[in-house]
């Protein structure tokens, strides 16, 4: 099924809930809805569930207009970051629920029941409620309940916050995987970036109720075409230096008071015309300890992470985040060269915020 949003709106008085956003799902497509808290990622969700209204704009699921079709009449299944569960019935009788509603046949209602919980995995748990499962447990009977329906669009509100760390790997796994087979027309909202990186075709990033940017995991990362975004998707976050763009014999160079490096004409540096100052953007990847490195500057803290170090390293007043391996044994106050791959920065309009590489 696909779903078209086209120029949606939802106010709530004086305050914008989200504003103009136009999108263009595909048949199948796993979207993400990525953004902070108050972005409007989840206001987006609710109108396509259909339980607010549009303040102005047009959803169409399919050929079909939305905008006034009650959300009993969607056909869509919803799993929601507090399961939602009847604590007084089974878990047959959650899963069930909405062919109760339909008023799809008692035997029906057990064969669907049955195939979806085998499908999760919790067909040995349809006598138990809610509160004799686990967290992981109970987010499968919920996503059970919303597939039983066999609806036409899935909606995940921040399905798998209330998990621990490990688990939220093996659901994301199993979602994502049962996603895929099943085809069925997924939006997830979410402000974990690693969930969306990880699990979504394309990703909508979100911020005060305006799209940022509607791509691919992988064009996201590598091709931001604003700051926001390449600050928002990544982890370790991308670090970020107001320098001043400089031409001199062909080539480009970024200064400041405390480094200067020459802009990889291959990456495609800003171009001439730019006159003053430009943010430039580097991840923690992108910058190595070597000795042969051409900035200078002092280690202020290490972070363990396990594989790896996260350091921070001052040059001048300028701080930068990167990684590197554990056996290095780097220790706050060592003064070390760092390198950077200038291949890989990102340069944006200070004012604009706008990207001056990917347009």
């Amino acid at each position: 099924m696909k779903v078209t949003i086209d120029n949606l709106s939802k106010k709530f008085g004086d305050v914008i809930g989200v504003e103009n956003l136009t999108l263009h799902i595909e048949d199948g497509e796993f979207v993400a809805f990525l953004g902070p808290s108050g972005c409007g990622k989840t206001t987006t969700l609710l109108t396509l569930a259909g339980i607010y209204k549009p303040t102005d704009g047009v959803i169409r699921f399919g050929e079909r207009v939305v905008n006034t079709v009650q959300p009993k009449d969607r056909n869509i299944g919803m799993v929601f970051q507090s399961y939602a569960l009847y604590p007084h019935m089974t878990v047959f009788q959650n899963i069930a629920y909405p062919l109760k509603l339909k008023k799809v046949s008692k035997a029906d209602q057990h064969d669907r029941v049955r195939q979806v919980a085998n499908v999760m995995g919790i067909g040995e748990l349809l006598d138990r409620r809610p509160g004799q499962l686990s967290g992981g447990q109970q987010q499968r009977v919920a996503l059970g309940r919303a597939l039983v329906k066999e609806p036409d669009v899935l909606l995940f509100d921040e399905p798998l916050s209330n998990l621990d760390a490990r688990l939220r790997l093996t659901m994301r796994g199993e979602i994502k995987h049962l996603q895929k087979d099943l085809g069925i027309t997924s939006i997830y909202v979410t402000h974990d970036q690693v969930e969306a990186m990880t699990m979504a075709d394309r990703i909508a990033v979100m911020s005060g109720g305006h799209l940022q940017a509607f791509d691919s995991p992988d064009e996201l990362y590598d091709r931001p075409k604003t700051q926001f975004v390449a600050g928002f998707v990544g982890n370790p976050p991308m670090n970020f230096v107001d320098v001043s763009v400089q031409a001199s014999n062909g080539r480009f160079f970024a200064e400041t008071e405390s480094l200067r490096l020459e802009v990889q004409a291959a990456r495609g540096a800003p171009p001439a015309s730019y006159d003053g100052p430009v943010v430039m953007g580097i991840r923690p990847e992108d910058i190595q300890i070597a000795s042969n490195g051409s900035v200078s500057g002092e280690i202020f803290v290490v972070e363990p992470l396990g594989r790896e170090d996260l350091i921070d390293v001052r040059v001048g007043r300028h701080s930068f985040l990167l990684l590197a391996d554990t056996e290095d044994r780097h220790q706050a106050g060592e003064r070390v060269s760092l390198a950077f791959d200038m291949e890989q920065a990102q340069f944006f309009d200070p004012k604009t915020e706008k990207s001056l590489l990917w347009q």
